[in-house]
């Protein structure tokens, strides 16, 4: 019976972590980033639904953030959609978004995890349909 389920391998999806247009920084606050994700299909992806949260260890407490979800419905072929801001201050946790979608009839699901403190300038990569450069995992 398990063999009778397809293994289905989530491919040309990414979650890109940039950061904001014209931010100001300010001396002592924390700048704000938005998390994208992107379709590198050739498809269209419908019924889009992430789910995001934060959890880890800081200064040697331990930190669970709100679960977040967002239907975001469909994503054009070769696009991008925002999903939602992210501060500074979460970047010492692992930053999980568990991204499901269908393509066609068939639902795909993955889990996408920043690790801690991986979102930072050393990491940029050029991000795909956008003229800005962000931390990326496909």
């Amino acid at each position: 019976m398990l063999k009778d389920i397809p293994k289905l391998v989530v491919e040309d999806i990414a979650i890109a972590i940039v950061p904001k247009e014209n931010e100001i920084e300010v001396e002592g606050e924390e700048s704000l980033w938005e998390v994208y994700i992107i379709n590198l299909r050739e498809e269209v992806i419908t019924n889009v639904i992430i789910s995001s949260k934060g959890y880890g260890s800081l200064n040697g407490e331990t930190v669970k953030t709100s679960v977040l979800r967002h239907f975001l419905g469909t994503i054009q072929p070769l696009d991008l959609m925002l999903v939602e801001p992210i501060t500074e201050k979460v970047f010492g946790l692992n930053n999980e978004y568990w991204v499901s979608f269908y393509v066609k009839d068939q639902i795909f699901d993955k889990k996408f995890i920043f690790l801690p403190e991986t979102i930072n300038t050393s990491n940029f990569t050029r991000i795909p349909f956008m003229d800005k450069k962000g931390v990326m995992i496909r």
